[in-house]
């Protein structure tokens, strides 16, 4: 398995710097001892209720929806019973703040993202905390297993074969096209939606070794890590491709390939990276 082991990562998103629905409730009893709204001292929940307006509703969002169910997956994981990438395609799906329209700085937005960090010093502990844990899941190569780089470097090296001269999204996703039947994959349907071309397919190893390992586990856990070498390849190039998600309840997976623009959005973007840009 994949490094980080299931208990480092249950420690890690125990660590969770935001107001949990835990902590939401013991601040009910204690937000006087925060401060006095009588007096105009704000109080800790006062807090939560002008951060949570001023983001637009995500942290509210990500602190009591989206973060009970990343636990939930997490322990499942732990047990045995919820593979990584259903993990990471929830923590993908985290309730975002859009700081930019595409290269164009959303100045209004960052001076709220910049009043709510310093409101919450969990605005931005939230956005460290959650780098690290993408950066966890999503396995680079010092992150996996001796194995697991072997298929990483395997796939980075059939990358430069595979997609030489290919400089565009939509040349990058006919390539890809092309090594998945190669491979025996079935294209069932292609699509190209806000920039992002979206292969959907089916795929022949879903349940390989199923009964040893649990289906899909040898498909996503193992083999998807020579796609992990296709995402660094084409990532030094600017171009994003998010590799297979998305059959867990399906036959089908997908895939897209877009131009890695510099839209950002908190939590993935730290306050203090918006405070940097010029």
């Amino acid at each position: 398995m994949a490094k980080p082991e299931p208990a480092e990562l249950v420690r890690l998103v125990e660590a969770f710097p935001g107001a949990s629905p835990e902590a939401n409730a013991e601040r009910g009893s204690t937000a006087d001892a925060a401060g006095d709204p009588e007096r105009g001292e704000p109080t800790d929940a006062g807090d939560v209720a002008r951060v949570d307006d001023l983001l637009d509703g995500a942290y509210g969002a990500l602190t009591r929806n989206w973060y009970p169910e990343l636990r939930r997956r997490v322990a499942a994981h732990a047990d045995g019973d919820c593979l990584r990438e259903r993990v990471l395609e929830h923590v993908e799906a985290v309730p975002s703040f859009r700081l930019s329209d595409g290269p164009t700085a959303l100045e209004e937005r960052r001076e709220r993202l910049a009043e709510a960090a310093a409101l919450r010093d969990d605005v931005r502990e939230i956005a460290e905390w959650y780098g690290t844990l993408r950066s966890r899941l999503e396995g680079d190569r010092a992150s996996l297993t001796r194995g697991e780089r072997l298929l990483h470097d395997l796939g980075y090296a059939l990358a430069h074969v595979l997609f030489l001269g290919a400089s565009s999204p939509r040349a990058v996703v006919r390539r890809l096209r092309l090594a998945y039947r190669t491979v025996g994959v079935r294209i069932d349907e292609t699509a190209s939606e806000g920039g992002a071309d979206r292969t959907t397919f089916t795929c022949p190893y879903r349940n390989l070794a199923a009964g040893r390992c649990g289906e899909r586990w040898v498909c996503h856990e193992k083999l998807d890590r020579v796609d992990d070498g296709y995402v660094s390849y084409l990532a030094e190039r600017g171009i994003a491709y998010r590799r297979p998600r998305g059959c867990t309840d399906s036959e089908r997976c997908h895939s897209t390939v877009a131009r890695d623009g510099p839209a950002r959005w908190w939590p993935r973007t730290p306050p203090a990276a918006v405070d940097a840009d010029p």
